[in-house]
Parts: structure tokens; C-alpha cells; sequence
């Protein structure tokens, strides 16, 4: 039984039956696009894109050099949105992301205050190098990344819709960086690591990438269609052995996981210092939506479930002084919660 949407005529589950082929067949072509100029990197694409899709924002972590920055500037073409980029630094202040008001004077020696809007108010923002910046910069785009706006003077100013951060992380150069508080992961609905690529796409990464033409992609949708499928994705039914697998495997990432019965379900509480809250469900339920249609579905699964935990709850948690001395992961840390769901 769905837990939503229970009184849906036959013919709006008919309507929604043909939007949702519609959408599957432009998301692989959107797919195809990418995979022009994005070699070897499918996992990544794919869940970047289930990111979007969700209607959220996405922290990319790896080595320079992987494609990071060209990912977000071909998908911003092929989803058909205006895209931008900051090249965050300590230096950045908190006005050169928002934008600032600006004293000007008419001929008439009329004085007033306009704003001159930032780099943010675009709809596919890369922030790149984010935690190169202060704590008070970063702190610049929590109400944008959560609430869909800013506020300049006491005044509210609508971001474009749709609205995505798509920010990259190096994850070994840490010197002259600010890690990101708890509240700023938290507005990443998922952290998708960025790999090496395998033998075989580095090959084609070296042969497509240095000789004198450059493939180029093209606009598969627009961001009008990106809304429309962002809003069918929140239509689409959710069984109830998803919704408690979602439960489940959240409540068992906190220190306190034991279930009406007084039974611990996750052999590695003692690892953890403190756990996921309930963005982290929110963030599963419509991330694994995103993925079944992705893949073809009308609904998502468990398997939805067990393959998004780890990017979704991976950078929601922090681990103990004592998994640090036995050298315990997160990784280890959702494995076993992930053996405890189903």
C-alpha cells in the first residue's frame, strides 16, 4: 500500500503513469548528453543527478583533476539551467556571494540605496572549494540553500527556481581550510565521492580529451521541465516497507538506537558520537524516489534505500574517539546499520 496519494482518480494515476515515461525517456537522453564529455564517472553522474532531481543540493569530494567542475558545467547545459561559479577563498566575504546595496546618485543629485545582486542568484551554483573559506562566507549560503532566499538590509530577495549548489571539496589538502560546521552539511542533501577512473575511461579520457576538437553537449531539457519532474517525483507513491526501512536505518546512526524492545540495531552504536536527524529521512525518501524513476520505476524499493545510505548519511554523522583508535569508518559504521534493514 502507498502511503500517499490514496484517494488518486484513475485517470490522474493514468496522468501520472505517462508524465513519469516521459520524464524517464528525457532523463537518458539527459544521461547520453553527459556521458559525451564525463568519461568513466557513471555513479557519480547518476547520483548528482538523483541530487537535482530531489530538489537538492549535492557536496562532491575528491582529488583535482576528476572532472569535478566540468560535471557541474555540463550539467548545468543539459538540464537547460543558468549556471555560475565561485572560486571560494579566505578572502571572500560574504558580500561577493549575495551581492551588496549600492549608494547611488541621479542627475538630479537624488540619493539611494540599490542592490546589485551576487553570483548565488543563479540556478546551477558551484561553489567550488568551499571550505576554503571562513566559517562567516560559508555561513553566507545556509538560509539560501535551505529557504530558497536571501536577506539583504531586511530585505528578502527570491532565488531563481530551480535553485542547486553543487560544491566540491578536496578531501587530503587540508591546510589553510575551514571545515564545514554540522548545520552547513546538513543542507547537502547528499555527499558524492568522486573516484579514480577505471583503466578503460582513463584511456578514453586521454584519447577524447587532447587532440584539437572538443566535444560539446546541448541543452536536453529546460528548467521548466526540471521543475515539472522535481514535482512528480514528490507525487510518486512510497510503500510502506520503504518507508520503515528509511526509519530504521536512520534511527539505528545514533547513539541511542535501541527499538521498543530494548535490542540495539546497530552492533556499532558505541562508534558513534552522534548520528543523523530527520533531514537525513527527508533526504531518503526523496532521493530514493529520484532513483527508481531514474532507473525506469514508479516507485522506489529497498534496495533504493540500502544503495543511497551511505552518500546520504555519510557527512550527518561523527564518529567517537574510540572508532578512531580501532580505526572504524562511517563506512563501517552504515554497513552495519545497512545489515540490519530488510
Amino acid at each position: 500500500m502507498s502511503i500517499i496519494d490514496h484517494k488518486l482518480s484513475k485517470a490522474e494515476e493514468k496522468a501520472i503513469i505517462a508524465q513519469a515515461e516521459a520524464v524517464v525517456k528525457d532523463i537518458a537522453k539527459v544521461r547520453k548528453e553527459t556521458a559525451k564529455v564525463i568519461f568513466g564517472q557513471d555513479e557519480v553522474v547518476e547520483r548528482t543527478l538523483i541530487t537535482i532531481l530531489a530538489g537538492g543540493h549535492a557536496l562532491l569530494v575528491g582529488l583535482p583533476g576528476l572532472a569535478k567542475t566540468k560535471l557541474v558545467e555540463t550539467l548545468g547545459t543539459v538540464l537547460g539551467l543558468d549556471a555560475g561559479r565561485i572560486q571560494f577563498t579566505p578572502d571572500l566575504m560574504p558580500s561577493d556571494i549575495l551581492g551588496s546595496e549600492i549608494l547611488e546618485e541621479t542627475t538630479k543629485g537624488k540619493r539611494s540605496f540599490n542592490f546589485d545582486k551576487g553570483p548565488i542568484f543563479t540556478q546551477l551554483l558551484m561553489a567550488d572549494e568551499i571550505n576554503r573559506a571562513s566559517p562567516r562566507t560559508q555561513a553566507a549560503l545556509l538560509q539560501a540553500m535551505q529557504e530558497y532566499h536571501v536577506t539583504i538590509a531586511g530585505k528578502r530577495y527570491d532565488l531563481p527556481a530551480p535553485f542547486h549548489v553543487l560544491a566540491t571539496q578536496n578531501p587530503i589538502e587540508q591546510e589553510g581550510t575551514y571545515p564545514l560546521p554540522e548545520a552547513q552539511l546538513d543542507r547537502f542533501l547528499m555527499q558524492v565521492n568522486v573516484p579514480y577512473p577505471d583503466f578503460e575511461a582513463e584511456r578514453k579520457i586521454l584519447l577524447e580529451t587532447t587532440g584539437d576538437k572538443a566535444a560539446k553537449v546541448e541543452a536536453i531539457i529546460s528548467a521548466k521541465q526540471l521543475l515539472e519532474m522535481q514535482s512528480l517525483i514528490r507525487r510518486l507513491p512510497v510503500g510502506e516497507t520503504v518507508v520503515n526501512a528509511i526509519l530504521e536505518l536512520v534511527r539505528s546512526t545514533r547513539p541511542s538506537n535501541q527499538d521498543e524492545k530494548g535490542s540495539t540495531k546497530n552492533a556499532m552504536s558505541e562508534y558513534i558520537s552522534w548520528g543523523a536527524g530527520p533531514r537525513a529521512s527527508q533526504a531518503l525518501m526523496l532521493t530514493t524516489r529520484a532513483r527508481a524513476l531514474l532507473n525506469g520505476r514508479l516507485s522506489p524499493s529497498v534496495d533504493d534505500v540500502l544503495e543511497l545510505a551511505e552518500p546520504v548519511l555519510q557527512h550527518r554523522m561523527q564518529l567517537s574517539f574510540a572508532a578512531r583508535a580501532e580505526q572504524i569508518s562511517i563506512h563501517d559504521v552504515i554497513a552495519s546499520a545497512k545489515s540490519s534493514i530488510g
